[in-house]
């Protein structure tokens, strides 16, 4: 029976060697040759406990940097009213093997049709699947790259951005740029070309991408890469926000 001291002890040793080691093949063949039936279950327990903890770390970590405006999830949307390219449709959607394919696509119609909320969605699937994202609007990157590069750390943060899995891009062409910001915009997303998966709002067609970038020669080379190894989803039917508005008022009234 071991002392209140000498108890603390090996606890503390056994803390301090948990967090140094990682175990071998060859000690884990020596353990499970002399280990009592009841070891080997304490030990299951404990290594258990520990990839439990690892994925539950790693979830919350992916979250807090990928950074979403809101809480979105893909079973509270309605997809009837989206028009996929031929050969492809929800469940591929869903099925997230495109972001390890390294493939683009751009959610294009008017403004309230859930462009934004199924971004968010398919940023959290890859998350919960231990995929790493980046939710950012347009114009915040654009922003954000300007005061890099007053801080000489422009190359760094493209290089952050090039890390993650999957870069979710909103409202694209929502805030018009002025060519110095077209120019950071449109090298942020040419880096995803064949390196990582991008999902790109709009509600502005492909023709008049010149007018956001300011640009046509940029905005051309930009389609022609999306368009190579991406995928369009048009976004079809009445605007979300104001069926919304209009249920919520018929709620009061009634």
């Amino acid at each position: 029976m071991l002392s209140k001291a000498e108890k603390g002890q090996l606890q503390g040793r056994i803390a301090r060697d948990a967090r140094t080691l990682r175990l071998s093949n060859a000690t884990v063949a020596w353990f499970l040759d002399r280990a009592t039936p009841g070891q080997m279950q304490a030990v299951s327990e404990l290594l258990s406990h520990e990839l439990e903890v690892r994925s539950d770390s790693k979830h919350a970590r992916l979250l807090r940097q990928a950074k979403f405006p809101a809480v979105k999830s893909a079973s509270a949307f309605d997809p009837s009213d989206l028009r996929f390219q031929e050969g492809y449709g929800w469940e591929q959607l869903l099925g997230l093997e495109w972001p390890g394919q390294k493939q683009d696509f751009v959610f294009h119609g008017p403004t309230g049709r859930g462009k934004t909320h199924l971004a968010i969605a398919l940023g959290m699937l890859a998350v919960d699947a231990g995929k790493s994202a980046r939710f950012l609007s347009c114009a915040q990157l654009v922003f954000d790259l300007k005061a890099a590069r007053e801080r000489s750390r422009l190359d760094e943060r493209y290089q952050e951005l090039s890390k993650v899995d999957l870069l979710i891009l909103d409202e694209f062409g929502y805030i018009p740029l002025d060519s110095d910001g077209g120019r950071l915009l449109f090298q942020a997303m040419s880096n995803c070309y064949e390196r990582q998966s991008m999902v790109l709002t709009t509600n502005i067609e492909f023709g008049k991408w010149g007018t956001v970038l300011a640009d046509d020669k940029l905005a051309s080379a930009l389609v022609d890469r999306i368009v190579h190894h991406g995928r369009l989803v048009e976004f079809k039917g009445e605007s979300r926000r104001v069926a919304d508005s209009l249920m919520l008022r018929n709620r009061k009234e009634g």
